[in-house]
């Protein structure tokens, strides 16, 4: 059956040649292709070094290698038209590698984390390919070995690599698909934005809505306005239990962003009064810039009941109309091992 593992990072607790291990330990398991869509990569001189030479292994043994990545945005984002910022190097850093490359327009961001190996499996996540997201960051990493969900992958992949921008991409119509995780059974399915955007929203909403025993949040950003709608009504029940971490930092500028928008200043109170009865942690990080050090709580992840919730997808309204990729799995036991990893973040940040 098809199987999934995951791995966890957290600040200081990892080295970057240790994540980057076990990234090209996934590379050269390819026998046909690799197929790269990313958001980010900025590589240190050693860590390319290490990516380059797995690269230049399996291309010599006829492995064909496609990355397609977010086209540049400029130095300075129009915010108000809905431009976000993103640092300035992954062009370069993919083009000087040296295999075929694809810049992948739109007004959002083409904000996948994703690896799909021989059409057969898939590195995904919240992970960039940075030095700072492999050491400082918290962050999760999925290996999922499946025909089915790879292939829905490389539909995506196919999209972004054919039409060179997002725009009317991830509209995939997917199924659920039987998994193990630690030899236990369970099941996974995967969606894509933009074109499944509102309907991620709805379901995730769904999920909380319908919780029996716990919510428990591990994401960077907590800003969509139905989800802050669920865990507000939630709480007002009483009975399940709503915990979790985010990014106070990162936070705090969203909270600036609200003020600005008259439609939007409704969330401050709701999701101040969401972090004060749930008893969020949070990480104080440094402030977002370009040039700074990115040490964010960078997850983005859910548990609820026995189901886990990650991918690249930020539970914000602009991840329904970036290119996004989000995977519900559910599963006791990866739920619990989640669970854990949340309990030391919480534990190390409270």
């Amino acid at each position: 059956m098809d199987s999934v593992s995951v791995f966890f990072l957290a600040q200081g607790e990892q080295s970057a040649a240790s994540v980057m291990d076990r990234l090209v330990t996934f590379i050269r398991g390819a026998t046909r292709s690799l197929d790269f869509a990313v958001y980010d990569m900025r590589l240190s001189d050693p860590l390319k070094a290490t990516l380059s030479a797995a690269l230049r292994e399996r291309a010599a043994a006829g492995v064909e290698i496609r990355i397609c990545f977010d086209g540049d945005k400029p130095l300075t984002p129009n915010l108000a038209a809905g431009q976000d910022p993103a640092p300035a190097g992954t062009s370069a850093c993919v083009q000087s590698l040296g295999y075929s490359w694809k810049k992948i327009a739109g007004m959002k961001l083409m904000h996948n984390k994703f690896v799909v190996r021989d059409g057969a499996s898939i590195w995904t996540g919240s992970t960039n390919l940075t030095d700072d997201a492999f050491t400082l960051m918290e962050n999760n990493i999925v290996i999922i070995d499946s025909k089915v969900l790879a292939g829905y992958y490389v539909e995506e992949f196919e999209q972004l690599w054919q039409r060179e921008n997002f725009d009317n991409t991830g509209n995939i119509r997917t199924m659920v698909t039987p998994v193990t995780f630690g030899g236990q059974p369970g099941d996974a399915r995967v969606m894509f934005s933009p074109g499944c955007g509102q309907e991620i929203d709805a379901e995730i909403a769904r999920r909380v809505r319908e919780s029996k025993r716990r919510v428990r949040i591990c994401s960077l950003l907590i800003n969509s306005g139905t989800l802050i709608s669920e865990l507000g009504n939630l709480l007002g029940r009483g009975n399940v239990n709503v915990d979790g971490i985010y990014d106070r930092t990162q936070m705090a500028d969203v909270y600036k962003q609200w003020q600005e928008v008259p439609s939007n200043r409704w969330k401050i109170p709701a999701l101040r009064e969401i972090v004060t009865r749930a008893n969020l942690a949070g990480k104080n990080s440094t402030p977002y810039t370009p040039t700074s050090i990115h040490d964010f709580m960078h997850n983005k992840v859910l548990v609820i009941d026995d189901t886990v919730i990650t991918g690249s997808y930020n539970f914000s309204r602009s991840a329904e109309f970036n290119a996004e990729n989000i995977l519900f799995i559910d599963s006791a036991s990866l739920a619990e091992t989640y669970s854990a990893y949340i309990d030391h973040l919480i534990q190390k940040y409270r």
